[in-house]
């Protein structure tokens, strides 16, 4: 009989060796990223993108309908196959699948209820050794970004291993294949530099379209969906108005015959009310749906102003610009409880941003999208919609920046925390004065040292905006 594995405490093997902290330039996430440049790593990517398209090019469109989940779990079970990578001991292994349970499935699960990342996804391992090798990988990676390791590259290994296991799943055409894809999509993302992001998620837009997956597939496809338009999101954020989504918007949503686009707009909305008000994930991913849809706006209106491309909605850009607003206030309206903040104050008595408290996670991200996304619509607002309400504090971006901030401040989710990154820059942007300067740069720091997940690089993306020089901030916190 095997020997049982001793219980791990909750750090590091003694094996891994901190580096010093040290801070690169804004291409790349942390102080860990020669692994960025690794000629290791990037044979691997290609090879992962060469699987994906050569999977695409065989597969056909496919209807797709997801299979009820069973309500009890199966008596016969596969276990979890430690073997297939022998230079990484087995108490390793052991720790990083503990942390993925423990840290790493917490951030993908934030706008999931079910937990299906931390729950549902490591049963389904249990069947899928590329799936469990993935699961692997990203915590590994995890684990290195945040002890700053260099020169080491566990995380390689398992990446290696999956990408390898990874092709007989996708000849075999099974949708669970997107669990796999997306968890190294995400993995990538972490370790590289941002502003390269389509890369990473263009097989996955791929196989969500062949398979015919959406926002609305429901079980952990569904979850899946959300975690990669997520990562879709933050790439048309930092894209500034060039590129929208990879996957078209029309795409996360099943087909919905309509005669007009105020039509199809109308039934889309009502869909994500309706589930919204069963579940409040949906209505939190409704935010990224509409965040989504302001990256595209502008981008259609990017694209016809500096390269004179005709848009694919006829409809006058104010009149498209109106109706997405008022969506975003339609939103807004009609939050379920759990969306709505338990306290709020306002900003006195030295109070920099206001205090914003959520209790349940998805209402955090939720929130802030919604107001990052109109931070957005206000800066491309058309001239013929006339002069701003004063009186609604909604018409105000600064009103809507300090909202972002506040937010991260008051509700310290680390997966949350991940996802307000794009939202801090679009806010900070906005801030004038060094106080908030310098409360901003402290939760970017927050965000790097306490998750692994680079943030550092929009830091100094904003300090230049804020006329500092590089690292001027970064050094008075």
């Amino acid at each position: 009989m095997e020997e049982p594995t001793p219980i791990l405490e909750a750090r590091l093997p003694e094996t891994f060796t901190p580096i010093e902290e040290d801070f690169l330039s804004p291409g790349t996430f942390s102080s860990a990223d020669e692994y960025a440049a690794n000629p290791r790593f990037l044979e691997l990517q290609e090879e992962l993108r060469g699987v994906l398209f050569s999977a695409v090019a065989s597969l056909e469109p496919s209807n797709y309908t997801p299979i009820p989940q069973p309500s009890e779990p199966q008596r016969t079970r596969q276990s979890l196959d430690f073997t297939r990578v022998i230079s990484i001991p087995k108490v390793r292994l052991i720790f990083y699948l503990k942390n993925w349970i423990t840290e790493c499935a917490p951030y993908l699960d934030k706008f999931d209820e079910a937990r299906h990342f931390g729950v549902h996804i490591p049963i389904l391992a249990q069947g899928s050794p590329a799936l469990f090798y993935a699961i692997l990988a990203f915590s590994a990676r995890q684990t290195e970004r945040k002890a700053c390791l260099d020169k080491a590259y566990d995380s390689l290994e398992l990446y290696q291993e999956s990408i390898r296991l990874l092709a007989p799943c996708l000849q075999a055409k099974d949708p669970n294949v997107l669990v796999t894809v997306c968890i190294l999509a995400v993995m990538e993302l972490m370790s590289v530099s941002p502003r390269d992001w389509r890369r990473h998620v263009e097989g996955c837009a791929a196989l969500f379209e062949s398979f015919n997956v959406t926002g609305l597939s429901g079980g952990h496809l569904q979850a899946v969906f959300w975690c990669y338009a997520r990562m879709e999101l933050c790439g048309a954020i930092i894209s500034n108005g060039a590129e929208s989504t990879v996957l078209p918007l029309d795409k996360w949503v099943p087909a919905i015959p309509a005669k007009s686009a105020e039509e199809k707009e109308s039934r889309i909305r009502d869909l994500f009310r309706e589930q919204g008000h069963v579940s409040p994930d949906m209505h939190a991913n409704w935010a990224v749906y509409l965040c989504a849809k302001t990256c595209d706006l502008s981008s259609r209106r990017t694209r016809f102003l500096e390269l004179g491309e005709i848009s694919s909605d006829p409809r006058p850009f104010p009149e498209q610009w109106t109706r997405l607003w008022d969506e975003l206030h339609y939103w807004l309206d009609q939050r379920p409880p759990a969306m709505l903040p338990i306290k709020t104050t306002g900003m006195g008595s030295g109070q920099i941003f206001p205090e914003i408290l959520f209790a349940h996670w998805a209402a955090i991200s939720g929130n802030q999208l919604y107001h990052a996304a109109c931070i957005m619509m206000l800066d491309m607002r058309p001239v013929e919609r006339g002069p701003v309400a004063a009186s609604k504090p909604y018409f105000s971006a600064i009103w809507h920046a300090r909202r972002v901030c506040g937010i991260s401040l008051t509700n310290p989710h680390s997966g949350n925390l991940i996802n307000a990154i794009q939202p801090l820059y679009i806010a900070g942007k906005l801030l004038s004065h060094r106080s908030e300067h310098v409360e901003v740069a402290k939760l970017f720091k927050i965000i790097e040292r306490t998750t692994g997940w680079g943030a550092l690089w929009r830091l100094r993306d904003l300090e230049r905006a804020w006329g500092y020089e590089t690292g001027e901030i970064l050094g008075v916190i």
